[in-house]
């Protein structure tokens, strides 16, 4: 066993820059699985202290806040990058003469093609390994992180070819130990699928709800009546613009590439209207259909209303089943029910869907009595 692992097990330094609803959740979940490990953050802020940062050295989730990148990183044996994407990589060239070599360095940035460019660019190839947890919330800030918040969800690890083996499994095994699952892909191949089922999705649904709110008129009729699949399908379109300007202009590429392809997809589809092609219309319907229904523990009706609840649990034996038992006594009937890993920008490890609105008002009711943190969506 090396001095890296051998420190991950008691007094494992861990330093954050950035530190909101993810840096805050990873945070909670490290004193979770270890409350020996030293955490600490920087704050950038000089002259008045950040809130967030006050807050978790008052709920002894970090031991120490620095406003001097000199102290504290130095010693650091993992450090993860928690800033908008763009801000992380001139943050490198700060970091790159005080870490030492031994230090494993990560971010959680939904983009990894830039970072992974600017960490070979910099010589910090040989300690880095990119991150990605699939897991989120429309609401931001440390005062909204919690550690359910990893549990279940997919968490991407895009090491580099430099990157020692022993490195990849330290980090690898601190994500299983946070309740998550970690998944290793390469760094061109995440960014082409995060374009694919993540950020050409906001784009697309962005721009619906624009083009409703353009063509809408003045008594705001469709605003009004805009109910069911189109708040389904547009939820996401309520995440942080900022973060996703940053998403976008560093991902442009592949989301091009495929917001390209898309368009071609809907040109053609506006030529069948046109020629009343109903076989491509059907096969169109057909083909998204049976493609949808296969995507794990999700469900989707165009203008259905679905009766749904999400909920954190613990990753424990049976407690699925506590669930199911509790609102069965209460006889309240389940219509499907699963785990979600990726969730990205949504909260909720549990999804439960019901048969009626009156079913979904009385679980919440009957599971807010036991304490389960609930979301509705």
């Amino acid at each position: 066993m090396n001095d890296l692992e051998s420190d991950f097990k008691s007094d494992f330094k861990i330093g954050f820059i950035g530190f909101g609803l993810i840096g805050g959740s990873i945070a909670r979940a490290l004193k979770k699985i270890n409350e020996s490990y030293y955490l600490f953050a920087y704050d950038y802020h000089k002259d008045k202290p950040s809130g967030d940062l006050q807050a978790a050295l008052s709920d002894g989730v970090l031991d120490s806040v620095t406003t001097s990148l000199d102290k504290c990183f130095p010693e650091c044996d993992l450090l993860y990058l928690c800033a908008p994407v763009l801000s992380n990589i001139e943050y490198l060239k700060k970091l790159k003469p005080l870490l030492k070599p031994t230090c494993i360095l990560t971010d959680v940035g939904s983009v990894k093609g830039n970072i992974h460019a600017a960490v070979e660019e910099l010589g910090l190839s040989h300690q880095f390994i990119g991150g990605h947890p699939m897991t989120g919330s429309e609401r931001t800030g440390y005062h909204n992180s919690y550690a359910l918040l990893l549990e279940n969800a997919y968490y991407i690890l895009t090491p580099t070819k430099d990157t020692p083996a022993f490195m990849t499994d330290t980090l690898y095994g601190l994500v299983e130990k946070m309740g998550s699952i970690p998944i290793i892909l390469e760094a061109k191949e995440h960014d082409q699928i995060t374009a694919a089922i993540s950020h050409v999705p906001h784009i697309i649904a962005a721009q619906l709800v624009n083009l409703v709110r353009e063509s809408d008129d003045e008594a705001e009729k469709m605003r009004e009546l805009a109910a069911g699949g189109f708040k389904d399908i547009t939820r996401i379109a309520s995440s942080s613009p900022i973060m996703w300007q940053n998403i976008c202009l560093t991902n442009a590429s592949d989301i091009k590439r495929l917001l390209d392809r898309y368009i071609d997809s809907l040109q053609v589809a506006s030529n069948a209207l046109a020629n009343m092609d109903g076989d491509y219309l059907y096969q169109m319907f057909d083909t998204a259909g049976e493609y949808r229904s296969a995507i794990p523990n999700k469900s989707i009706g165009m203008m259905k209303k679905l009766f749904e609840i999400y909920l954190d649990i613990m990753d424990e034996a049976g407690a699925i089943a506590t669930i199911a038992t509790l609102l069965a006594s209460n006889q309240i009937s389940i219509k499907n029910i699963g785990i979600i890993h990726n969730r990205e920008f949504e909260e909720g490890v549990l999804r439960i869907e019901f048969y009626d609105e009156l079913a979904q008002t009385k679980a919440i009711a009957m599971l807010s009595r036991y304490n389960y943190r609930i979301y509705e969506r």
